[in-house]
């Protein structure tokens, strides 16, 4: 379990840390609009992600899950969906007003897809070496 917690408090930590670096690069080198859309993408998966984490680390505990059973499923699938709903209508609302651009906003909401890459490559190096050794 504390390995679990190491790789979510990893993501949690990269996505924000490649949000503000492939922000930052954003703001250097492309359009406004572009820029716009890797940073609200990026900001859009790091706090759905952190709700996630927020909605499972409450949800999840013996005497909760004891107490509540097969209702506690339905209480964070019913929480995931609401939170997929507002994410879509927001990405929506984004795109029709052509606040951002598609492929900005697409770099944005692929932080959360780079941060699992790192946390996997560096755990598989972490399992390579302890085997080496």
């Amino acid at each position: 379990m504390q390995d679990l917690t190491r790789i979510i408090d990893f993501i949690t930590t990269s996505n924000w840390l490649i949000l503000l670096v492939g922000g930052m690069i954003g703001l250097l080198t492309t359009p406004l609009k572009f820029a716009l859309g890797i940073i609200l993408g990026g900001v859009i998966v790091a706090v759905n992600f952190h709700l996630l984490r927020r909605t499972i680390d409450k949800m999840i505990i013996p005497e909760k899950v004891s107490e509540m059973g097969r209702s506690l499923v339905g209480n964070v699938l019913m929480k995931y969906y609401i939170r997929f709903s507002v994410t879509a209508l927001l990405i929506g609302l984004l795109m029709a007003n052509h606040v951002v651009h598609p492929i900005g906003l697409v770099a944005g909401l692929s932080v959360c897809v780079a941060s699992f890459f790192l946390a996997a490559i560096l755990e598989l190096t972490k399992i390579i070496f302890k085997e080496a050794v």
